[in-house]
């Protein structure tokens, strides 16, 4: 049993990675805007990396220059869309999934009327993907809201921002409806524990350990609320649209068989899918709920919620999967860098620069799981290693470490339709460099397409084909049955 005829292989990049263009055609600041690049810190470091504080938020909103704000300038998409989409045709990509930077449209997230000229940037972007038969898949919110919001309201804590949000959602059904089938509200939702300021705007120093736990919670439910909403607000505005859910798919293994390790990876596996429990369920989970309660944490659920998320379940889940990570009972164990955590090391496993473990078997029984978990459509949103890629004396990129590492996850897909998971689309993390979301680095390398810039900004922008573009091309062409 192979992928479906009609799989979706392609790509995925937000908006806040690649288009750059901060402060041009009326746009606003976002929370991504203020991210610094901070060469002294490890790469593994990622508290430091993502910290914001009151002082360091004001100091990176007066800062105009871009050389340590590296997603203020991304790799120019907003400049260079035409020719990378072009780009990711001639590879045979079925789909692209991108997001809408919610400040072009609206750059406070307050306005009454939202900015045309955003609005005309991404027609454009997805009239270009239509012509190359390119299927988008549209994610309303990346890590890249209004930063206004963040300082105003402290972000996703604020009830306010549901209707701020379902609003910017209708604005974007009834301009982009004509060319978007397949959505998604937040990715990964279930971020906003690991970094609440990139996830919900909230500034963690504003508020003692106690409340921002609270404000972190409250967030969430604000957010599945909005998703909810907006999800039965597509399904009337787009005929035959399909609205999705995003998670970060974290499967965590015991780092032995003591049972006070394998209790230890069944609360964390167990965390990780409340998001999803919620989304697709539309309740929350009966476990999450005592988990609440014995933390101590007590949200506000407005009366209609309990129906507002029943009656807005998300059609498809998709997920991003990079690794798996390990759980120990014993302190002293080694850690391991992984997607903006840090775990146990798994003996087992090879590591990526970064530390990252490459696991493919971990993304088969991922979905193994979840589709025995959910029974809905699954699809990959977000897969792939960084690097750091080296131009030949030839002016070639030979990335052989990256084939591998698809090739690997592919065959893995591959297993798991073969038991029976439906599976009807992968787009690869990323098909262009871009801008590291964990250290904002862009010497962190994931596409198949090279892009002349250094972590500094240094580069001519050029556009380049590494081996494994080729490689994904022939992936593609032949449906997945061709690896070698």
């Amino acid at each position: 049993m192979g992928f479906k005829s009609d799989f979706l292989w392609g790509g995925a990049i937000a908006a806040n990675q690649v288009e750059g263009a901060w402060n041009i055609d009326g746009k606003g600041m976002s929370v991504a805007d203020v991210a610094m690049f901070k060469p002294h810190l490890d790469v593994s470091d990622y508290s430091g990396h993502n910290k914001m504080t009151c002082d360091s938020l004001k100091i990176s909103m007066n800062e105009k220059d871009t050389t340590f704000y590296p997603k203020r300038r991304g790799v120019d998409f907003y400049h260079h869309y035409k020719t990378d989409i072009a780009l990711f045709s001639e590879m045979g990509f079925k789909t692209l999934r991108l997001s809408i930077a919610w400040t072009r449209l609206f750059p406070t997230g307050e306005e009454s009327e939202p900015n045309q000229a955003g609005i005309a940037f991404y027609i454009s972007v997805l009239q270009e993907l239509k012509k190359h038969d390119i299927e988008p898949i549209v994610t309303l919110s990346h890590y890249e809201m209004p930063l206004s919001l963040s300082i105003k309201y402290n972000g996703w804590a604020n009830r306010k921002l549901v209707d701020l949000f379902v609003n910017y959602a209708e604005v974007c059904f009834k301009a982009f409806g004509d060319y978007v089938t397949y959505w998604l509200t937040f990715n990964e939702i279930d971020s906003v524990g690991r970094h609440p300021f990139i996830t919900a705007g909230i500034v963690p120093d504003t508020m003692q350990e106690a409340d921002l736990d609270t404000s972190i919670y409250q967030a969430l439910h604000h957010q599945y609320v909005a998703a909810a909403k907006a999800t039965t607000l597509c399904h009337e505005l787009i005929p035959n649209s399909q609205m999705g859910c995003m998670l970060t798919k974290l499967t965590t293994y015991p780092n032995t068989c003591n049972p006070s390790d394998v209790r230890l990876s069944l609360e964390r596996n167990l965390d990780n899918y409340a998001h999803a429990d919620i989304q697709i369920f539309g309740e929350y989970p009966i476990l999450y709920q005592q988990y609440l309660k014995n933390k101590g944490i007590s949200i506000k659920i407005e009366k209609d919620d309990a129906a507002i998320l029943k009656s807005g379940t998300a059609d498809y889940l998709a997920f991003s999967y990079y690794m798996s990570r390990t759980e120990s009972a014993d302190p002293n164990k080694e850690k391991a860098a992984g997607n903006t955590i840090m775990s146990v090391k798994n003996p087992y496993l090879e590591s990526t620069e970064w530390g990252w473990q490459i696991d493919p078997i971990g993304l088969e029984i991922s979905l193994i799981e979840l589709y025995d978990r959910y029974h809905i459509p699954l699809i990959i949103v977000e897969n792939g290693m960084g690097a750091k890629d080296r131009l030949d004396a030839d002016g070639r990129i030979n990335d052989d470490y990256r084939i591998d590492y698809f090739r690997s996850h592919i065959e893995a897909m591959g297993r798991a339709v073969y038991r029976g998971v439906d599976l009807f689309g992968y787009t690869s993390w990323a098909p262009i460099d871009s801008i590291s979301v964990s250290t904002s680095q862009m010497s962190k390398r994931y596409g198949f397409i090279y892009v002349d810039q250094d972590d500094f900004g240094e580069g001519s922008l050029k556009r380049l084909k590494k081996q494994s573009f080729y490689w994904y091309q022939k992936v593609i062409h032949s449906n997945g049955t061709d690896l070698v």
